[in-house]
């Protein structure tokens, strides 16, 4: 599908907490407070922050599978904020995989849950990380607002 509107934006990681759902080899490591299973799941509610034509924050949640090659990382997001000077609140789900170090996922605005500005927010983004950066990482979001009359 193509949109009319495309808004660029820039995302930060506010806050991340990642806990084990399930350990299937009970093989797994830990690092700092986090325990990652070699094969298994785990849920992560993390926190956004973004700026540029998205401007806001956002909570979500992943379920992140863990295996040898790509796993499934699942997510719903709540943002509130603007997009493209439209105020409001939507969400995004997240459907993708990572590997070591690497996440890519298609981001898609889930209909019927948008307020105020947002609330015929129609879109969806293409998102591709590998490693982190003190930066943020980028975010272009194709959209288009439905005008009703």
């Amino acid at each position: 599908m193509n949109f009319s509107e495309s808004a660029q934006a820039k995302f930060s990681i506010a806050s991340w907490s990642e806990s084990l759902v399930t350990d299937i080899d009970g093989t797994g490591t830990t690092a700092g407070d986090a325990y990652y299973p070699k094969r298994g799941v785990t849920q992560a509610a993390v926190s956004y922050s973004y700026t540029g034509d998205l401007e806001g924050t956002s909570t979500l949640v992943y379920l992140i599978a863990y295996k040898a090659d790509a796993a499934p990382v699942l997510g719903l997001e709540r943002f509130e904020g603007s997009i493209g000077g439209h105020e409001g609140t939507c969400v995004f789900q997240h459907i993708g995989s990572q590997d070591q170090g690497a996440v890519s996922a298609r981001v898609e605005v889930v209909p019927g849950l948008g307020t105020g500005g947002l609330v015929d927010l129609r879109g969806v983004a293409e998102l591709s990380i590998a490693g982190h950066s003190d930066g943020g990482y980028q975010f272009v979001l194709s959209y288009e607002i439905e005008r009703k009359e």
